[in-house]
């Protein structure tokens, strides 16, 4: 058998350290090569890193959440045939490392029995951990012991009703009637034992509830804190709103779906898309990253729009690259492809970098106004609200009408509110005229 010492590798360009976002694995297990082992995170994205060899796993070197420098030894095997580090003594000495017991023994000399007889000790230790009990009155004590975990309590509605008027919750009651069957006199008898005055907080209908969990903020949730504490600490965001007739445009949505079998199923974003492609050369102040430190607003004449997802480790902004030179059906796939590799965990830093504007949306969910935080250095992002029909003024008449907001940022720094709100209003009038969109 020989030791194998696995480094953390470059997973990224100019990366000097890298943070351990979670561990698949633990000391002791049995590992295959090319097994998930690890999950780093990087600046953009989170690197799944795979075993290199077929071993059982020694130790682990860092917890999740810690930082450990590119090169530093991460993992330590035990792998047949001969290995790529010396044995060294110490090296078995850390897989007892549960092993502080020992140590203890020797210096009881009675240790032993009482170690024995103490073993069952983990119940005296669950009974002071659980500070609640105090505030249970002993009364309600034997009532619990009456009905096993899961059992209902059986009653009539007549009891029921009772026992909701007086404020108590049958599951404390014993019951004495046939098959434990709770009776009026057991309220009775329940009341008289103080049981009223004991659930005092079951009055209030509810059990009141203790504990307070802990969670560490790492991995990608620490990058999306860290981000958005940057851009609403650097950046003087400027909101606008405004509402869009969408009822053409939705007709028009429709009818393309249902015309074309093989093509990608249309869905807002892609007309959004294509709106901020064909108003953006007219505000290149807004298509744009803003080098804070260096002072130098860099205008971009591609548009790479970043598409904000939601995946379920957190939000991720993947990028649909130059998204000028894609029509209504690819970007539609673009947008799907990218959305699907952010919440698989499979977008590539290329993928998740180099945005120049974004877009947002909460999708059905997407409320009535949102003030979006600007992805940082960009200078603005444009929100999607839901739709909605409502009734609208249109030739003196009210009519239904599909309508929605748009709820866009702006970096103030840099965008002044009459260029943001014409922005606005171009990208409006060309979803209210959607033939527009398809003009040169």
């Amino acid at each position: 058998m020989g030791l194998y010492s696995f480094k953390l590798p470059d997973v990224g360009e100019g990366t000097a350290e890298a943070e351990i976002a979670a561990w698949h694995v633990k000391v002791g297990d049995l590992v295959t090569e090319d097994q998930h082992l690890v999950d780093i995170m990087t600046d953009k994205a989170v690197v799944e890193i795979s075993s290199p060899v077929a071993g059982k796993i020694l130790v682990l070197h860092g917890d999740a959440g810690q930082m450990r420098p590119v090169g530093s030894t991460l993992i330590e095997f035990e792998i047949d045939g001969v290995g790529n580090a010396k044995a060294e003594a110490p090296k078995p000495a850390s897989v007892p490392a549960v092993a502080p017991a020992p140590a203890a023994a020797p210096s009881a000399p009675q240790a032993p029995v009482a170690a024995k007889a103490s073993e069952p000790a983990p119940r005296p230790a669950l009974t002071l951990v659980s500070p609640p009990v105090p505030t249970a009155p002993a009364a309600v004590t034997p009532a619990f012991a009456t009905r096993l975990a899961g059992d209902k309590p059986q009653a009539s509605p007549a009891v029921r009703q009772r026992a909701w008027d007086l404020g108590i919750e049958l599951q404390f009651v014993p019951g004495t009637g046939p098959a434990g069957r709770i009776t009026h006199a057991d309220l009775d008898a329940f009341v008289a034992a103080g049981g009223t005055t004991a659930v005092g907080s079951v009055q209030a209908r509810a059990l009141t509830r203790d504990g307070v969990e802990e969670i560490k903020v790492i991995g990608l949730r620490r990058k999306i804190a860290e981000k958005m504490q940057e851009a609403k600490r650097r950046i003087p965001h400027f909101s606008y709103v405004e509402e869009v007739d969408v009822t053409a445009l939705e007709e028009l949505r429709q009818h393309l779906n249902g015309e074309k079998k093989d093509r990608p199923k249309l869905t807002l974003l892609p007309f959004l898309l294509r709106a901020m492609v064909k108003a953006l050369p007219d505000f290149p102040q807004i298509n744009a990253r803003f080098d804070d430190d260096a002072g130098v607003v860099h205008r971009h004449a591609a548009v790479h729009a970043g598409i904000a997802t939601q995946t379920p480790s957190g939000l991720v902004v993947p990028v649909v690259a130059h998204a000028e030179a894609l029509d209504l059906w690819q970007a539609a796939a673009e947008i799907a492809r990218l959305a699907t590799a952010a919440r698989d965990g499979k977008a590539t830093r290329e993928e998740l970098s180099g945005s120049t504007i974004t877009i947002t949306s909460l999708g059905p969910m997407g409320g009535i106004v949102s003030t979006p935080v600007i992805n940082r250095p960009e200078v603005a992002i444009v929100g999607v609200n839901k739709i909605v029909e409502r009734p609208m003024v249109r030739g003196g008449q009210i009519v239904v009408r599909k309508m929605m907001n748009l709820s866009s940022s702006f970096d103030h720094r840099v965008v002044d509110g009459w260029d943001a709100a014409e922005f606005i209003q171009r990208i409006r009038g060309l979803l209210e005229q959607p033939a527009t969109l398809f003009m040169d």
